[in-house]
C-alpha cells in the first residue's frame, strides 16, 4: 500500500467513496499550537473532498507537493488518497497528535 507521512498527517492510497462534498481549498490540516498548515502546493493538481468521518480524500491528477512550514515537502504521485490526522491515546481520551 502506498503511504506518505508528514508530521501528524498520514496519506494512504484508497478508493474514492461516492457522494463526497468538495473541500474548500487545498489546506488539509492546521497545527493547533503554531497555526502552520499542511497544504498542497498547486490547487490545479488536486481536488480535495470531505468524508463524513472527518478524514479527507484527495484526487491527485499529477505530481504535487504537500508543504508545511516545519517539515520537508513531499511529492504525492497521481492517484486517490485518504488523508488522516494521526491520533494518540491517553487512557480515557483519544486526541489528534499536535504538530
Amino acid at each position: 500500500m502506498e503511504q506518505y507521512r508528514q508530521g501528524d498527517i498520514l496519506i494512504e492510497r484508497a478508493d474514492m467513496p461516492p457522494g463526497l462534498k468538495r473541500h474548500e481549498g487545498v489546506v488539509v490540516a492546521e497545527g493547533e499550537a503554531t497555526g502552520h498548515k499542511h497544504q498542497f502546493s498547486d490547487e490545479s493538481a488536486v481536488a480535495v473532498y470531505d468524508a463524513p468521518d472527518g478524514d479527507l480524500f484527495a484526487d491527485v491528477s499529477r505530481d504535487v507537493s504537500l508543504v508545511h512550514e516545519e517539515h520537508e515537502a513531499i511529492v504525492i504521485t497521481p492517484g486517490v488518497y485518504r488523508i488522516r490526522r494521526q491520533r494518540e491515546y491517553d487512557p480515557g481520551v483519544i486526541r489528534h497528535v499536535q504538530d
